[in-house]
């Protein structure tokens, strides 16, 4: 059974990095960071699969390594792949951690970062189940909020970025739907306002 979403339990990350209010789902696509590195960056993704399609456990199972690659044609392409995220937003705001957060996942590739490489390295990944092409839901938001709020108060985050703004030759994730007016706003009224950054040039929503 789900574990309840942020709007009905506290959203709190323990000392293990592992949050509450989630649902753990233990991915092996991760390993330790590197000596020294301060995890100071929060990134945010879209994930549907297949493309399009939401609910299901295939995003669950790509993360875990137990895809069923012949159950859709467009999976025989992710065969290859060993990726993994921290956490996952569902569509109706249900929260599912892959990697305690204090470890590194197999997220951002390659990417840079004010002039650092190797996002995975200093930064926690959510990935937001959704596409380029519509919009998220309130239900998103709001548990995205709540997540976004433990990991600042845990880990001291400094900023937060799109996968795009990282690896913008590659990438367009979480894409011209994800509202960052929107999100920025209210993180900002319920964590202290010069704690974080946020991406430049970053546009309201087109929904």
């Amino acid at each position: 059974m789900d574990r309840p979403t942020p709007e009905a339990a506290a959203c709190i990350i323990d000392g293990d990095g592992w949050c509450s209010a989630a649902r753990r789902e233990p991915s092996p696509n991760c390993d330790e960071r590197p000596e020294g590195a301060i995890t100071d960056l929060l990134v945010i993704h879209n994930i549907s699969l297949p493309p399009g399609e939401f609910g299901g456990s295939y995003i669950a199972d790509l993360f875990c390594n137990r895809l069923d690659y012949a159950a859709h044609p467009y999976f025989e392409q992710l065969r290859p792949l060993r990726v993994s995220a921290h956490f996952l937003v569902r569509r109706d705001g249900t929260l599912v951690q892959f990697v305690a957060a204090h470890r590194r996942a197999w997220h951002a590739g390659v990417s840079v970062f004010d002039g650092r490489e190797r996002c995975n390295d200093f930064s926690i990944g959510i990935e937001m189940e959704g596409t380029d092409f519509e919009p998220f839901t309130e239900a998103q938001y709001e548990a995205l909020l709540q997540l976004s709020r433990a990991l600042v108060t845990r880990y001291g985050l400094a900023a937060v970025a799109g996968h795009e703004h990282i690896a913008p030759v590659r990438k367009t994730d979480p894409g011209p739907f994800f509202d960052w007016d929107r999100y920025r706003q209210e993180l900002l009224q319920i964590i202290n306002p010069a704690q974080l950054r946020f991406p430049s040039g970053v546009h309201k929503s087109q929904a």
